[in-house]
Protein backbone atom coordinates (compact mmCIF):
# COMPACT_ATOMS: atom_id res chain seq x y z
CA UNK A 1 0.00 0.00 0.00
CA UNK A 2 1.34 3.55 -0.82
CA UNK A 3 1.91 5.70 1.88
CA UNK A 4 -0.69 8.57 2.24
CA UNK A 5 0.22 11.93 0.69
CA UNK A 6 -0.22 15.26 2.19
CA UNK A 7 -3.46 16.76 2.17
CA UNK A 8 -4.89 20.32 1.74
CA UNK A 9 -7.96 21.86 3.36
CA UNK A 10 -9.83 24.88 3.00
CA UNK A 11 -10.11 26.63 6.55
CA UNK A 12 -13.58 28.47 5.02
CA UNK A 13 -15.46 25.65 3.76
CA UNK A 14 -13.20 22.39 4.36
CA UNK A 15 -13.00 21.48 0.61
CA UNK A 16 -10.32 19.36 0.03
CA UNK A 17 -7.70 19.90 -2.23
CA UNK A 18 -4.69 17.67 -3.82
CA UNK A 19 -2.24 20.46 -4.01
CA UNK A 20 -1.72 24.14 -2.55
CA UNK A 21 -3.64 26.91 -4.33
CA UNK A 22 -4.09 30.58 -3.38
CA UNK A 23 -7.65 30.46 -4.37
CA UNK A 24 -10.20 27.87 -3.02
CA UNK A 25 -12.55 26.75 -6.21
CA UNK A 26 -15.57 25.45 -3.75
CA UNK A 27 -16.16 28.96 -1.94
CA UNK A 28 -13.83 31.36 -4.02
CA UNK A 29 -11.84 32.17 -0.46
CA UNK A 30 -8.14 33.51 -0.76
CA UNK A 31 -5.12 32.33 1.11
CA UNK A 32 -7.56 29.59 2.85
CA UNK A 33 -6.00 26.54 1.90
CA UNK A 34 -3.97 24.75 4.08
CA UNK A 35 -1.20 21.57 4.55
CA UNK A 36 -2.93 18.97 6.90
CA UNK A 37 -1.06 15.88 8.24
CA UNK A 38 -2.40 13.07 6.37
CA UNK A 39 -4.75 10.44 8.24
CA UNK A 40 -3.85 6.98 9.23
CA UNK A 41 -3.77 4.16 6.67
CA UNK A 42 -5.13 1.27 9.53
CA UNK A 43 -4.32 -2.10 9.94
CA UNK A 44 -3.62 -4.02 6.67
CA UNK A 45 -6.28 -6.63 7.59
CA UNK A 46 -8.91 -6.50 10.47
CA UNK A 47 -7.38 -10.19 11.68
CA UNK A 48 -10.36 -12.09 11.75
CA UNK A 49 -13.94 -11.73 12.36
CA UNK A 50 -16.02 -9.62 14.82
CA UNK A 51 -19.20 -9.94 16.63
CA UNK A 52 -22.76 -10.21 14.64
CA UNK A 53 -24.42 -6.94 16.30
CA UNK A 54 -27.86 -7.12 17.77
CA UNK A 55 -30.81 -6.18 15.45
CA UNK A 56 -34.33 -5.21 16.06
CA UNK A 57 -37.66 -4.27 14.38
CA UNK A 58 -39.01 -0.54 13.12
CA UNK A 59 -42.56 -1.95 15.13
CA UNK A 60 -40.22 -1.76 18.80
CA UNK A 61 -41.68 0.74 21.22
CA UNK A 62 -39.33 2.58 23.63
CA UNK A 63 -39.85 5.38 26.28
CA UNK A 64 -38.79 9.00 24.93
CA UNK A 65 -35.67 10.15 26.28
CA UNK A 66 -36.24 12.00 29.55
CA UNK A 67 -35.52 15.73 29.92
CA UNK A 68 -34.18 17.90 32.13
CA UNK A 69 -36.15 21.98 32.41
CA UNK A 70 -34.35 24.45 32.72
CA UNK A 71 -36.75 26.78 33.81
CA UNK A 72 -35.97 28.86 29.98
CA UNK A 73 -39.24 28.33 28.76
CA UNK A 74 -38.12 29.65 25.50
CA UNK A 75 -34.71 27.80 25.86
CA UNK A 76 -36.37 24.33 26.47
CA UNK A 77 -38.76 24.75 23.60
CA UNK A 78 -35.74 25.05 21.60
CA UNK A 79 -34.66 21.99 22.65
CA UNK A 80 -37.31 20.06 22.02
CA UNK A 81 -38.92 20.26 25.79
CA UNK A 82 -35.50 20.10 27.55
CA UNK A 83 -32.28 19.14 27.92
CA UNK A 84 -31.80 15.25 26.83
CA UNK A 85 -28.74 13.41 28.89
CA UNK A 86 -25.65 13.04 26.39
CA UNK A 87 -26.41 14.67 23.86
CA UNK A 88 -24.54 17.22 21.84
CA UNK A 89 -25.24 20.68 21.18
CA UNK A 90 -23.76 23.39 18.58
CA UNK A 91 -24.63 27.05 19.30
CA UNK A 92 -23.32 29.43 16.51
CA UNK A 93 -23.84 33.23 16.09
CA UNK A 94 -21.77 36.70 15.21
CA UNK A 95 -19.23 37.99 17.79
CA UNK A 96 -20.85 39.68 20.24
CA UNK A 97 -24.74 38.58 19.52
CA UNK A 98 -24.56 37.06 22.97
CA UNK A 99 -23.88 33.69 22.69
CA UNK A 100 -21.74 33.50 26.13
CA UNK A 101 -24.19 35.31 28.17
CA UNK A 102 -27.00 33.00 26.87
CA UNK A 103 -24.83 29.62 27.47
CA UNK A 104 -23.81 31.40 31.16
CA UNK A 105 -27.64 31.77 32.20
CA UNK A 106 -28.62 28.86 30.59
CA UNK A 107 -26.13 26.69 32.98
CA UNK A 108 -26.77 28.50 36.15
CA UNK A 109 -30.24 27.76 34.97
CA UNK A 110 -29.56 24.04 34.94
CA UNK A 111 -26.84 24.06 37.76
CA UNK A 112 -30.30 25.80 40.36
CA UNK A 113 -32.32 23.23 39.50
CA UNK A 114 -29.74 20.49 40.30
CA UNK A 115 -27.81 19.33 37.86
CA UNK A 116 -23.90 19.25 38.16
CA UNK A 117 -22.91 22.00 35.96
CA UNK A 118 -19.61 22.71 34.41
CA UNK A 119 -18.37 25.68 32.15
CA UNK A 120 -15.16 25.61 30.41
CA UNK A 121 -13.92 28.65 28.86
CA UNK A 122 -11.28 29.05 26.36
CA UNK A 123 -11.95 32.41 25.25
CA UNK A 124 -11.49 34.65 28.56
CA UNK A 125 -10.22 33.70 31.95
CA UNK A 126 -11.98 32.33 35.12
CA UNK A 127 -12.22 36.27 36.73
CA UNK A 128 -13.75 37.59 33.38
CA UNK A 129 -16.74 34.89 33.41
CA UNK A 130 -17.01 35.65 37.12
CA UNK A 131 -17.54 39.88 36.58
CA UNK A 132 -20.11 38.75 33.77
CA UNK A 133 -21.86 36.39 36.34
CA UNK A 134 -21.76 38.76 39.08
CA UNK A 135 -23.18 41.38 36.60
CA UNK A 136 -26.28 39.15 35.60
CA UNK A 137 -26.66 38.12 39.34
CA UNK A 138 -25.89 34.65 38.89
CA UNK A 139 -22.78 34.60 41.40
CA UNK A 140 -24.82 32.35 43.77
CA UNK A 141 -25.44 29.57 41.02
CA UNK A 142 -23.78 25.95 42.17
CA UNK A 143 -21.46 26.12 38.57
CA UNK A 144 -18.09 24.92 38.19
CA UNK A 145 -15.84 27.04 36.40
CA UNK A 146 -12.73 26.67 34.43
CA UNK A 147 -10.70 28.23 32.11
CA UNK A 148 -8.38 25.71 29.35
CA UNK A 149 -7.60 25.26 26.09
CA UNK A 150 -6.19 21.80 25.88
CA UNK A 151 -8.44 18.72 25.51
CA UNK A 152 -6.59 16.43 27.13
CA UNK A 153 -7.08 18.55 30.30
CA UNK A 154 -10.33 19.07 29.58
CA UNK A 155 -11.66 15.66 29.13
CA UNK A 156 -9.90 14.24 32.41
CA UNK A 157 -11.51 16.66 34.12
CA UNK A 158 -15.03 16.21 32.98
CA UNK A 159 -14.16 11.95 33.24
CA UNK A 160 -12.92 12.84 37.23
CA UNK A 161 -15.97 15.73 38.12
CA UNK A 162 -18.42 13.89 36.06
CA UNK A 163 -21.18 16.74 35.52
CA UNK A 164 -24.66 16.40 34.02
CA UNK A 165 -23.75 19.58 31.83
CA UNK A 166 -20.53 20.70 30.11
CA UNK A 167 -20.16 23.95 28.37
CA UNK A 168 -17.27 24.68 26.20
CA UNK A 169 -16.66 27.76 25.04
CA UNK A 170 -15.68 27.59 22.19
CA UNK A 171 -14.67 24.95 20.11
CA UNK A 172 -12.57 26.98 17.72
CA UNK A 173 -10.07 27.33 21.00
CA UNK A 174 -9.31 23.95 21.89
CA UNK A 175 -6.02 22.24 21.50
CA UNK A 176 -5.58 18.52 20.77
CA UNK A 177 -1.92 17.30 21.44
CA UNK A 178 -2.29 14.60 18.44
CA UNK A 179 -2.87 16.47 16.00
CA UNK A 180 -0.38 19.06 14.12
CA UNK A 181 -2.19 21.81 13.42
CA UNK A 182 -3.31 25.39 14.97
CA UNK A 183 -6.20 25.69 17.34
CA UNK A 184 -8.99 26.40 14.40
CA UNK A 185 -8.00 24.94 12.23
CA UNK A 186 -10.20 22.43 10.23
CA UNK A 187 -8.34 19.31 11.57
CA UNK A 188 -8.38 20.59 15.30
CA UNK A 189 -11.83 21.45 15.36
CA UNK A 190 -12.80 18.38 13.31
CA UNK A 191 -10.85 15.95 15.79
CA UNK A 192 -11.91 17.78 19.66
CA UNK A 193 -15.41 17.96 18.60
CA UNK A 194 -15.19 14.36 17.53
CA UNK A 195 -13.17 13.55 21.12
CA UNK A 196 -16.40 15.63 22.90
CA UNK A 197 -19.00 13.93 21.38
CA UNK A 198 -17.62 10.42 21.87
CA UNK A 199 -17.39 11.45 25.17
CA UNK A 200 -20.62 12.62 25.61
CA UNK A 201 -22.21 9.14 24.49
CA UNK A 202 -19.80 7.18 26.37
CA UNK A 203 -20.13 8.81 29.78
CA UNK A 204 -23.65 9.95 29.55
CA UNK A 205 -22.78 13.91 29.89
CA UNK A 206 -24.64 16.41 27.88
CA UNK A 207 -22.13 18.82 26.06
CA UNK A 208 -23.13 22.07 24.37
CA UNK A 209 -20.32 23.56 22.24
CA UNK A 210 -20.00 27.05 21.20
CA UNK A 211 -19.07 27.55 17.30
CA UNK A 212 -17.95 31.26 15.36
CA UNK A 213 -19.37 31.63 12.57
CA UNK A 214 -17.90 33.03 8.96
CA UNK A 215 -18.68 36.11 7.35
CA UNK A 216 -21.30 34.35 5.52
CA UNK A 217 -23.40 33.69 8.49
CA UNK A 218 -22.22 29.58 8.99
CA UNK A 219 -20.65 28.01 11.55
CA UNK A 220 -16.61 28.53 11.07
CA UNK A 221 -15.13 24.67 10.37
CA UNK A 222 -15.81 21.61 8.57
CA UNK A 223 -19.67 21.20 8.17
CA UNK A 224 -18.89 17.43 9.49
CA UNK A 225 -18.94 19.24 12.59
CA UNK A 226 -23.16 19.66 12.25
CA UNK A 227 -23.18 16.31 11.55
CA UNK A 228 -21.94 14.78 14.11
CA UNK A 229 -23.81 16.97 17.39
CA UNK A 230 -27.57 16.02 18.20
CA UNK A 231 -28.73 19.55 17.97
CA UNK A 232 -27.59 22.70 16.00
CA UNK A 233 -29.19 26.35 17.27
CA UNK A 234 -28.06 29.96 16.02
CA UNK A 235 -28.11 32.92 17.82
CA UNK A 236 -29.12 35.69 15.65
CA UNK A 237 -30.51 39.25 15.83
CA UNK A 238 -29.61 42.02 14.58
CA UNK A 239 -27.06 44.84 16.49
CA UNK A 240 -29.43 47.56 16.27
CA UNK A 241 -32.26 45.91 18.08
CA UNK A 242 -32.70 44.42 21.26
CA UNK A 243 -33.99 41.59 20.39
CA UNK A 244 -32.57 37.75 19.88
CA UNK A 245 -33.76 35.30 18.13
CA UNK A 246 -32.90 31.27 18.97
CA UNK A 247 -33.31 29.00 16.47
CA UNK A 248 -33.23 25.35 15.93
CA UNK A 249 -31.74 24.48 12.06
CA UNK A 250 -30.99 20.42 13.27
CA UNK A 251 -32.38 18.69 16.31
CA UNK A 252 -32.73 14.89 16.63
CA UNK A 253 -34.61 14.74 19.91
CA UNK A 254 -37.28 18.18 18.69
CA UNK A 255 -39.35 19.81 15.71
CA UNK A 256 -36.48 21.89 13.75
CA UNK A 257 -36.93 25.97 13.18
CA UNK A 258 -38.63 26.63 16.63
CA UNK A 259 -37.43 29.56 17.53
CA UNK A 260 -37.12 31.43 21.10
CA UNK A 261 -37.05 35.07 21.30
CA UNK A 262 -35.44 36.94 24.22
CA UNK A 263 -34.54 40.60 24.89
CA UNK A 264 -30.99 41.68 25.24
CA UNK A 265 -31.48 44.11 28.45
CA UNK A 266 -28.60 45.76 30.55
CA UNK A 267 -29.16 42.64 33.35
CA UNK A 268 -28.81 39.89 30.45
CA UNK A 269 -31.10 38.10 28.20
CA UNK A 270 -34.82 38.40 29.13
CA UNK A 271 -37.21 35.89 27.96
CA UNK A 272 -40.02 36.99 25.86
CA UNK A 273 -43.27 34.58 25.77
CA UNK A 274 -45.40 36.49 23.55
CA UNK A 275 -43.11 37.61 20.44
CA UNK A 276 -46.04 38.66 18.51
CA UNK A 277 -47.15 41.59 20.61
CA UNK A 278 -43.58 42.57 21.19
CA UNK A 279 -42.88 42.54 17.43
CA UNK A 280 -46.00 44.61 16.73
CA UNK A 281 -45.68 46.87 20.04
CA UNK A 282 -44.04 49.90 18.14
CA UNK A 283 -47.33 49.13 15.43
CA UNK A 284 -49.54 52.34 15.96
CA UNK A 285 -52.07 53.91 13.37
CA UNK A 286 -51.83 52.12 9.65
CA UNK A 287 -49.61 53.60 7.38
CA UNK A 288 -49.11 53.09 3.71
CA UNK A 289 -45.65 50.21 3.20
CA UNK A 290 -46.74 48.94 6.11
CA UNK A 291 -48.60 45.06 6.44
CA UNK A 292 -49.20 42.16 9.01
CA UNK A 293 -47.97 38.89 8.05
CA UNK A 294 -49.18 35.82 10.38
CA UNK A 295 -46.33 33.39 9.97
CA UNK A 296 -45.32 30.20 11.50
CA UNK A 297 -42.03 29.76 12.87
CA UNK A 298 -41.15 25.89 13.77
CA UNK A 299 -44.54 25.10 16.18
CA UNK A 300 -45.11 28.97 16.98
CA UNK A 301 -47.10 31.02 15.24
CA UNK A 302 -45.18 34.80 15.15
CA UNK A 303 -47.35 37.63 14.14
CA UNK A 304 -44.87 40.26 12.51
CA UNK A 305 -44.59 43.72 10.81
CA UNK A 306 -43.43 43.99 7.05
CA UNK A 307 -42.55 47.55 6.04
CA UNK A 308 -41.70 48.96 2.25
CA UNK A 309 -40.41 52.36 0.77
CA UNK A 310 -40.87 52.85 -2.58
CA UNK A 311 -39.14 56.26 -3.91
CA UNK A 312 -38.32 57.54 -7.10
CA UNK A 313 -34.69 56.95 -7.98
CA UNK A 314 -31.75 59.29 -9.15
CA UNK A 315 -29.76 56.94 -10.05
CA UNK A 316 -29.68 54.49 -12.93
CA UNK A 317 -30.33 51.14 -11.83
CA UNK A 318 -32.62 51.89 -8.79
CA UNK A 319 -31.69 50.61 -5.46
CA UNK A 320 -33.12 47.47 -3.97
CA UNK A 321 -32.38 47.04 0.08
CA UNK A 322 -33.69 44.14 1.94
CA UNK A 323 -33.36 43.28 5.73
CA UNK A 324 -34.56 40.40 7.36
CA UNK A 325 -35.54 38.79 4.15
CA UNK A 326 -34.43 37.37 0.77
CA UNK A 327 -33.52 39.50 -1.69
CA UNK A 328 -34.23 36.33 -4.65
CA UNK A 329 -37.33 36.78 -3.05
CA UNK A 330 -38.24 40.25 -3.42
CA UNK A 331 -37.10 40.18 -6.93
CA UNK A 332 -39.50 37.30 -7.96
CA UNK A 333 -42.49 39.23 -6.51
CA UNK A 334 -41.53 42.60 -8.28
CA UNK A 335 -40.97 40.62 -11.16
CA UNK A 336 -44.59 38.97 -11.01
CA UNK A 337 -46.38 42.17 -10.23
CA UNK A 338 -45.19 43.47 -13.29
CA UNK A 339 -45.12 40.73 -15.68
CA UNK A 340 -48.97 39.39 -14.56
CA UNK A 341 -50.43 42.72 -12.91
CA UNK A 342 -48.84 45.51 -15.23
CA UNK A 343 -47.92 47.12 -12.50
CA UNK A 344 -44.22 48.50 -13.04
CA UNK A 345 -41.22 49.54 -10.37
CA UNK A 346 -38.67 50.57 -12.68
CA UNK A 347 -37.04 53.78 -12.02
CA UNK A 348 -38.20 53.34 -8.32
CA UNK A 349 -35.86 52.57 -5.35
CA UNK A 350 -37.25 49.34 -3.66
CA UNK A 351 -36.45 48.84 0.39
CA UNK A 352 -37.78 46.07 2.30
CA UNK A 353 -37.87 45.87 6.27
CA UNK A 354 -38.56 42.96 8.70
CA UNK A 355 -39.79 45.20 12.44
CA UNK A 356 -37.92 43.87 15.48
CA UNK A 357 -34.53 42.11 13.53
CA UNK A 358 -36.88 39.26 12.42
CA UNK A 359 -35.84 36.88 9.58
CA UNK A 360 -38.69 35.76 7.87
CA UNK A 361 -37.84 32.50 5.40
CA UNK A 362 -41.29 31.54 5.28
CA UNK A 363 -43.07 31.80 1.51
CA UNK A 364 -46.24 32.49 3.31
CA UNK A 365 -44.89 36.16 3.20
CA UNK A 366 -45.35 36.88 -0.28
CA UNK A 367 -48.41 37.91 -0.11
CA UNK A 368 -47.82 40.33 3.15
CA UNK A 369 -44.30 41.60 0.89
CA UNK A 370 -46.42 42.04 -2.49
CA UNK A 371 -48.98 44.17 0.09
CA UNK A 372 -46.54 46.02 1.78
CA UNK A 373 -44.79 47.03 -1.84
CA UNK A 374 -47.85 47.67 -3.35
CA UNK A 375 -49.56 49.59 -0.25
CA UNK A 376 -46.32 51.92 -0.35
CA UNK A 377 -46.04 52.07 -4.16
CA UNK A 378 -49.98 53.58 -4.28
CA UNK A 379 -49.85 55.43 -1.23
CA UNK A 380 -52.80 52.97 0.43
CA UNK A 381 -52.84 52.27 3.73
CA UNK A 382 -53.82 48.44 4.30
CA UNK A 383 -56.36 48.50 7.66
CA UNK A 384 -55.05 47.72 10.75
CA UNK A 385 -57.27 45.13 11.89
CA UNK A 386 -56.13 43.05 8.59
CA UNK A 387 -53.30 39.88 8.38
CA UNK A 388 -52.31 38.32 5.49
CA UNK A 389 -50.25 35.06 4.29
CA UNK A 390 -49.98 33.47 1.09
CA UNK A 391 -47.28 31.95 -1.29
CA UNK A 392 -47.06 33.49 -4.65
CA UNK A 393 -46.42 31.47 -7.38
CA UNK A 394 -44.53 32.58 -11.20
CA UNK A 395 -47.87 32.41 -12.82
CA UNK A 396 -49.41 35.03 -10.28
CA UNK A 397 -51.48 32.38 -8.58
CA UNK A 398 -51.61 32.62 -4.42
CA UNK A 399 -51.25 29.22 -3.14
CA UNK A 400 -52.60 28.06 0.40
CA UNK A 401 -50.40 27.36 3.37
CA UNK A 402 -49.97 25.01 6.07
CA UNK A 403 -51.74 25.71 10.03
CA UNK A 404 -54.14 29.04 8.74
CA UNK A 405 -55.69 28.12 11.69
CA UNK A 406 -53.22 28.78 13.95
CA UNK A 407 -52.27 31.69 12.21
CA UNK A 408 -56.12 32.98 12.57
CA UNK A 409 -55.90 32.28 16.38
CA UNK A 410 -52.54 34.06 17.00
CA UNK A 411 -54.52 37.46 14.92
CA UNK A 412 -57.81 36.93 16.77
CA UNK A 413 -55.17 36.74 20.21
CA UNK A 414 -53.80 40.24 18.98
CA UNK A 415 -57.01 42.16 18.08
CA UNK A 416 -57.34 41.55 14.90
CA UNK A 417 -60.52 41.02 12.70
CA UNK A 418 -60.00 40.27 9.22
CA UNK A 419 -57.48 37.94 7.26
CA UNK A 420 -56.48 37.65 3.56
CA UNK A 421 -55.67 34.41 2.08
CA UNK A 422 -55.62 32.07 -0.67
CA UNK A 423 -58.55 30.92 -1.81
CA UNK A 424 -58.77 26.78 -1.72
CA UNK A 425 -57.07 27.30 1.71
CA UNK A 426 -58.43 24.73 4.69
CA UNK A 427 -59.75 27.46 6.68
CA UNK A 428 -61.12 26.84 10.04
CA UNK A 429 -63.75 29.50 11.62
CA UNK A 430 -62.61 31.38 14.18
CA UNK A 431 -64.42 33.79 16.57
CA UNK A 432 -63.77 37.13 15.97
CA UNK A 433 -62.15 36.65 12.22
CA UNK A 434 -63.38 37.42 8.75
CA UNK A 435 -61.46 35.82 5.93
CA UNK A 436 -61.20 37.50 2.37
CA UNK A 437 -60.30 34.64 -0.17
CA UNK A 438 -58.00 35.90 -3.04
CA UNK A 439 -57.70 33.46 -5.87
CA UNK A 440 -54.83 35.44 -7.19
CA UNK A 441 -52.30 38.27 -7.22
CA UNK A 442 -54.22 40.14 -10.11
CA UNK A 443 -57.66 39.97 -7.88
CA UNK A 444 -56.09 41.12 -4.67
CA UNK A 445 -54.42 43.88 -6.46
CA UNK A 446 -57.15 45.25 -7.83
CA UNK A 447 -60.11 44.37 -5.04
CA UNK A 448 -57.76 45.85 -2.16
CA UNK A 449 -55.78 48.60 -3.98
CA UNK A 450 -57.89 49.34 -7.42
CA UNK A 451 -54.58 48.53 -9.52
CA UNK A 452 -54.08 46.09 -12.06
Amino acid sequence: MSKAGPSFTCTACGASHRKWQGRCEACGAWNSIIEEAPLSAGPKALGGRGKAMALSDLSGTEAPPPRAGSGMEELDRVLGGGLVPASAILVGGDPGIGKSTLLLQAVASFARKGLPCLYISGEEASAQVRMRAQRLGLADAPVRLGAETNLRDILTTLDAERPALAVIDSIQTMWLDTVEAAPGSVSQVRAAAHELVTFAKRRGVAVILVGHVTKEGQIAGPRVVEHMVDTVLYFEGERGHQFRILRAVKNRFGPADEIGVFEMTGGGLREVTNPSALFLSERGQSTPGSAVFAGIEGTRPVLTEIQALVAPSPLGTPRRTVVGLDSGRLSTILAVLEARCGIPFAGLDVFLNVAGGMRVTEPAADLAVAAALLSAREDVAIPAETVLFGEISLSGALRPVGQTENRLKEAAKLGFSQAIAPSRSRLAEVEGMTVREMPDLTAFTGEIFGAG
